[in-house]
């Protein structure tokens, strides 16, 4: 499908008698998750890089056409200029590469402190070229300099000039829904401009989601227009939805789904939860 939805994590015990069977063991969570979603954001490769046979085990849990979308390991990406890390960053690649055809989009998530300043561009863009071609790369900017002129212009460019992907990350419902949704909801993900340039064939989402359901909506029904557009020009979408209470990911994620299929978007349905939740919209 040229659309994957799906969730940041896989390992959630909360999600137990919603998406996972009661007294689901914890080694199946991935084979019964692949079966909800199509996709899924491997934050765990941040922490720590899978060996071989935690790959194995991940091919023989999950589908052929199930993709893992892989972050880069936190000492590669958080220690300071990327340059010094290639070769690590190489290796990791390549080691990833073993997941064959069900390794999505491979993505640079820079810490806020990462300016585009010359040093920054200059790092990035080598950093960037070295980089082999053979496999889908995406970067992910913090400092809010990235998102003004002459610094947004200058990584459009990088990044269409090597057809790299720019991950967007959509934070505004946590921090811009209504007053009647509730309180303020503490979210470690950064508030940054949504930089809608699509400058490789695919596009890597990840949208930050309202802990109540239907906050959501006003923003979701925005994403609708811009992906139908992107599906248009034929590109892949990736798109993982998160939240400060995890518990509520998959709901939140089955609640897009929904609104996406209602407009038109093709997807293929998916399977019934557990058990339904009741009072979904309250908080």
């Amino acid at each position: 499908m040229p659309i994957s939805i799906g969730c940041a994590v896989w390992s959630y015990p909360g999600w137990i008698g919603e998406i996972y069977p009661p007294k689901t063991p914890s080694r199946e969570f991935l084979r019964i998750y692949s079966h909800h979603f199509p996709a899924v954001e491997g934050n765990t490769t941040f922490y720590a890089t899978p060996d071989r046979a935690t790959i194995d085990r991940w091919i023989a849990q999950t589908p052929t056409e199930f993709k893992f979308c892989l972050k880069f390991p936190r000492h590669i990406t958080h220690s300071g200029l990327l340059m010094p890390q290639i070769v690590p960053a190489q290796a990791f690649i390549t080691q990833m590469q073993e997941l064959g055809e069900r390794l999505g989009v491979m993505f640079i998530q820079l810490p806020p402190h990462y300016a585009p300043d010359a040093r920054g561009l200059a790092d990035l863009t080598a950093f960037l070229t070295a980089l082999p071609r053979q496999v889908a790369l995406a970067v992910e900017v913090r400092h809010l300099d990235w998102f003004k002129s002459p610094h947004r212009e200058q990584l459009t460019e990088l990044l269409f000039r090597l057809s790299v992907g720019r991950v967007i990350l959509d934070s505004r419902p946590i921090y811009e829904a209504a007053p009647e949704w509730g309180s303020a909801i503490e979210c470690k993900k950064p508030r940054v401009p949504v930089e809608l340039s699509l400058t490789a064939p695919f596009s890597l989402i990840r949208y930050v989601s309202h802990p109540v359901r239907s906050a959501n909506q006003v923003w979701l029904e925005g994403w609708t227009s811009q992906i139908q557009a992107w599906l248009e020009r034929d590109a892949q979408i990736y798109l993982f939805v998160h939240c400060p209470i995890e518990a509520r990911s998959p709901i939140n994620a089955r609640y897009l789904h929904q609104i996406f299929t209602r407009s038109g978007i093709a997807l293929n349905p998916l399977p019934e939860l557990v058990t339904m939740p009741v009072q979904l919209d309250l908080f």
